[in-house]
């Protein structure tokens, strides 16, 4: 047998054993992203199978949390791609002023950079005092760096730059201190923040919702995953609420694509229908 057929069965073993150990279920992501980042995972850890891996794993609880960031990294950074966070400031937030209060879902926030984001933004659109941000993920130390909303200082120019190209209305400057090599995001935009733990493999529903953002997450997924993601994300939305995927992801070829309309394609911005039973 061919060694990347036997490393594909290894593969599909560890992931099982890591369901029925862990109940993280990464069984139905995509396989060419797990095996490259299990590949990363096995030279970080100097381990040179993936059955030793999965040995190891099983085993130890530590090493399966050092996994974990591997299998669901995400890289991410403030503002991330201007042009959606544009089109949302003056196309989507003059929808977003006619409710007397808001709620938005972050899925797969990673380190958080996009719940900041949207944070800030309405910040400066005058809404975040009517806005509850849920910022969500299956990883607790991604959860646990989100919610220090602490960031190496080299990254402050590449956020800055995408800040002002989306519109921004002030400096980002006013919205972090720098001290230490890092800089650390003003507490006040965490007052209407919540991070907590939720899967879109294996959770549901667990709020009503005036705008979900996923973006960069949908891609890491096979198509029937992607169905089940999308359906909860449609389950959660409001009537007219809408939906902002990552640049690569579409809702074409889904089962849940008439539920919504094209409102900003190119930036894949959607409105859920108005008009569903």
């Amino acid at each position: 047998m061919m060694a990347d057929a036997i490393e594909d069965i290894e593969l599909h073993l560890l992931l099982e054993a890591i369901y029925r150990r862990y109940y993280f279920d990464f069984r139905g992501y995509s396989m060419a992203s797990i095996k490259r980042r299990i590949t990363q995972a096995l030279v970080r850890f100097e381990i040179p199978t993936i059955s030793r891996l999965q040995d190891m794993v099983l085993r130890d609880e530590r090493l399966f949390t050092e996994l974990l960031s591997y299998l669901t990294v995400q890289v991410s950074e403030l503002f991330r791609d201007p042009l959606y966070f544009r089109t949302f400031r003056e196309q989507v937030v003059p929808h977003l002023r006619t409710y007397p209060s808001l709620k938005f879902w972050v899925a797969g926030c990673g380190d958080g950079e996009e719940v900041y984001s949207l944070a800030i933004l309405l910040r400066e659109e005058g809404l975040d005092d009517r806005t509850m941000i849920y910022g969500t993920d299956v990883n607790p130390r991604a959860l646990e760096r989100a919610e220090a909303g602490v960031y190496d200082l080299d990254r402050i120019p590449l956020f800055t730059k995408n800040h002002q190209l989306s519109g921004g209305k002030s400096s980002l400057s006013d919205y972090y201190l720098a001290k230490y090599g890092a800089a650390v995001f003003d507490k006040s935009l965490r007052q209407n923040i919540v991070f907590s733990d939720h899967s879109l493999v294996s959770d549901h529903v667990f709020a009503e919702v005036h705008f979900v953002s996923c973006r960069n997450v949908l891609i890491y997924f096979d198509r029937e995953l992607q169905d089940r993601a999308i359906g909860v994300m449609t389950d959660a939305l409001v009537r007219r609420g809408f939906l902002g995927l990552g640049s690569k992801e579409t809702l074409k070829f889904t089962h849940h694509a008439d539920a919504y309309t094209d409102f900003a394609s190119e930036v894949r911005l959607y409105q859920k229908k108005g008009d569903l039973v």
